[in-house]
């Protein structure tokens, strides 16, 4: 767990880079314009290259990223952030400048873009949102230094706007150190092109223990998203507490989990009667006939959430030793062939400790204690039965607990189950299920199912589980690559799974197309809510209100002031990301950005009313202040840091640096317009109308928000791009209906 927040903290350097540089142009653009004599439209130019680049790196920067690492960009970036810090120390006219401003955009673009992506695949999905909050902390930070270094080259006789830039090359040479000899490649991406050993041992340096096998599984699995996705609901308990009356399903139906103890097997239920898609899509139609345009997918979402476990660990409760995994090995085939680098070793293999699953065989594993990737699986000779392996617990327990076995992370557990059917010609057919299981009650309680499923009524303290499951097809698991290269039955190597690498194809899927829609429009209405104009005004605010006379008391230049009170108001941001980062992934994101976008709101209102209603400059100067404080501080608490983090996290594996490319790429172009439409919007109609037009854009995201933005705290990203691919599905199916 250490190693992931040590991990995130120094790739964040990238974003405090990215601060560092926005201020220090700001201030030494100052001097530029005087000792270069550069007209209006040079002087933006060169505040703007940054932005250029940035949005020209961003078009290639994702499928690059997809295809070569996340590592080696960030690599990138830190090579460029040092070049022009270089370039700029030394620039001999304007068209140098410019130049280093371009490759200091570059560096931006790509930190901008993958330093979530990067936090987002290495971090465990408990404080995946807190550790994805400190970008805009050190962002904010960055700026806060950079000021106040620049308020005190100020005040130096003929500062140097060339030493104020080029010492941006320090830090990002330290930030170049870190990259190179610290940060490991993402684990996820390692496994999307089947290097497993490797991706085993970044995960046990990120998570600092040896049993990795459960996260390994998942990573696996990420590889393919959303395959005959659906929703079931399973009553999982000790045999003997099943009654007749509680008899659900015939007996070859029923997933059989075998406890630590000789002797003592948990029975999981499948609740039937009714599809559970189904009934899924009627509660979703449900919250529709209140909120007719809400995305179902925001029910699904939202009835996770609202119904885990109450607080405590169910581990201590109902499965004190348990751990899940099928045992179904085939004893005499090693896996070497998982990791496509290391064939020739030998002693690392991952052998199975027994044969097909039988009652005489309770306990062989199909991942052992040392297990990095899911090894090869025959059909079990009857039923359907998922066994259980000692020392971990079947379901997690509260968000807090440690990831081990099978456990991925968020209370939710992986498994897989075996099914049969048969063919038309009268053949059996049999194949194997994933389950992404989560607990969605105490015991003795039939509260919180995931499912409202009629019938079913339990003993009252009686040790049993409600668990709601995604099911859906597993990833290695492909009759069209059946014969190439298959290490086992039904199983295939992960590098053939990934081998196509990211695919615009992919972007037309259901689940990818909403998650594009979820991305790419909270991303345009964050930069038009007026985050940029709110800025832009703040020093004039500050001068009404008095501060400015105030330091010129003190013989406070009224350049040196200006760059002061722009320190002290990022100095503000600061307390209130921390606030964020706190509350992360306990309120949630979606929770955060409905309570904090309504006081930007009324912030922005106040400001409107201020510039058109004369309150007298008193009045005026304090009420602007204080609206100017609250806008920032809710902004950064919420709609600052958060757009990024979805994007981080709704998108599958294979095309997930793809999709966030997309989703900067959208921001970049929408900061570019905001920029450059801002001067003109303030001549036109004026500050009360920017702050209103501002104010209509808030209101809009709140609505978006409301409507279209699901909760992801806590799930792991296989999970939310699961949900994405059922909502997707779920959503098609109504329409046909």
């Amino acid at each position: 767990m250490n190693g992931a927040v040590l991990v995130a903290l120094a790739a964040t350097i990238g974003n405090f880079l990215q601060g560092w540089d926005n201020a220090t142009i700001a201030g030494a653009v100052v001097y530029i314009k005087k000792e270069l004599t550069l007209g209006a439209s040079v002087e933006g130019l060169v505040v703007a290259m940054s932005l250029i680049g940035a949005t020209l790196v961003t078009t290639c920067s994702g499928s690059i990223a997809d295809s070569v690492g996340r590592r080696p960009m960030l690599i990138m970036s830190s090579m460029l952030y040092f070049l022009s810090g270089l370039i700029m120390l030394w620039s001999p006219n304007v068209y140098v400048l410019l130049i280093a401003r371009l490759l200091d955009g570059f560096g931006i673009g790509l930190a901008v873009t993958l330093v979530p992506l990067y936090i987002s695949e290495t971090a465990p999905s408990e404080i995946r949102g807190s550790l994805n909050t400190l970008p805009q902390f050190t962002g904010s930070g960055g700026m806060f230094l950079a000021y106040c270094m620049i308020f005190g080259m100020s005040l130096m006789t003929g500062p140097s706007w060339r030493l104020m830039l080029g010492v941006l090359s320090i830090p990002s040479l330290i930030y170049f150190i870190l990259v190179v000899l610290y940060l490991p490649e993402s684990p996820r991406w390692l496994v999307s092109k089947g290097r497993m050993v490797e991706a085993k041992k970044v995960l046990q340096k990120l998570r600092g223990i040896e049993d990795v096998s459960g996260e390994m599984a998942l990573l696996v699995e990420g590889l393919a998203v959303g395959i005959e996705p659906s929703i079931e609901e399973y009553i999982i308990g000790p045999a003997d507490e099943l009654t007749e009356e509680q008899e659900l399903t015939t007996d070859k139906d029923h997933i059989k989990l075998y406890g630590p103890e000789e002797g003592l097997s948990w029975l999981a239920k499948p609740v039937t009667g009714q599809s559970s898609l189904a009934l899924v899509s009627r509660q979703g139609s449900m919250v529709q006939q209140s909120v007719p345009l809400m995305d179902p997918l925001v029910t699904l979402f939202g009835s996770v959430h609202e119904k885990l476990p109450d607080t405590g660990s169910m581990r201590s409760m109902l499965f004190p030793n348990f751990g899940s995994m099928i045992s179904t090995m085939d004893p005499h085939v090693k896996d070497d062939h998982w990791d496509e680098e290391s064939l020739q070793r030998e002693g690392d293999g991952y052998p199975s400790d027994g044969g097909a699953d039988s009652d005489e065989n309770l306990q062989s594993p199909l991942i052992s204690r040392q297990t990095t990737a899911v090894e090869t699986v025959v059909p079990p000779p009857h039923g359907s039965t998922m066994s259980v392996r000692r020392h971990s617990s079947l379901m997690q327990g509260n968000a807090g607990e440690g990831v081990g076995s099978m456990g991925i992370g968020g209370g939710w557990q992986l498994a897989w189950k075996w099914s049969e059917r048969e063919g038309e010609d009268g053949t059996k057919e049999g194949g194997f299920k994933r389950i992404y299981l989560h607990p969605e009650a105490g015991p003795g309680s039939r509260r919180g199912s995931l499912v409202s499923v009629p019938g079913g009524d339990i003993p009252e303290d009686s040790e049993f589980i409600q668990a709601a499951a995604l099911v859906s097809q597993p990833a290695l698991y492909s009759k069209e690559l059946m014969d190439q290269h298959p290490v086992g039955p039904a199983m295939v190597h992960p590098s053939e799974a990934a081998s196509k690498g990211p695919s615009w194809a992919a972007l037309l899927e259901p689940g990818v197309k909403r998650a594009l829609i979820v991305g790419i429009g909270i991303q345009i209405l964050q930069q038009f809510s007026g985050i940029n104009g709110v800025m832009y005004y703040t020093p004039q605010i500050l001068e009404q209100a008095g501060v400015g006379v105030l330091l010129s008391n003190f013989g406070i230049a009224s350049d040196s002031a200006s760059f002061l009170i722009s320190a002290l108001t990022n100095f503000l941001m600061l307390p209130s990301v921390a606030i964020a980062m706190r509350f992360m992934d306990v309120a949630g994101r979606r929770s955060l950005l409905l309570y904090t976008i309504p006081v930007l709101i009324l912030s922005l209102i106040c400001l409107v009313i201020g510039n058109t209603v004369n309150l007298g400059s008193v009045a005026h100067a304090v009420i602007s202040t204080i609206c100017v404080i609250l806008y920032f501080c809710f902004f950064v608490t919420g709609y600052g840091p958060i757009p990024n983090i979805l994007c981080s996290e709704i998108f599958p594996t294979r095309v997930r640096g793809l999709c966030i490319a997309i989703c900067a790429l959208v921001f970049w172009i929408c900061d570019v317009i905001v920029t450059y439409t801002l001067p003109v919007m303030l001549n036109s109609i004026g500050l009360a109308g920017v702050f209103g037009i501002y104010a209509v854009v808030c209101v809009i995201s709140w609505i978006f928000v409301f409507l279209r933005v699901p909760e992801t705290k806590g799930m792991p990203l296989e999970v939310i791009t699961e949900f994405f691919a059922v909502g997707a599905r779920q959503a098609a199916i109504a329409k046909h209906e």
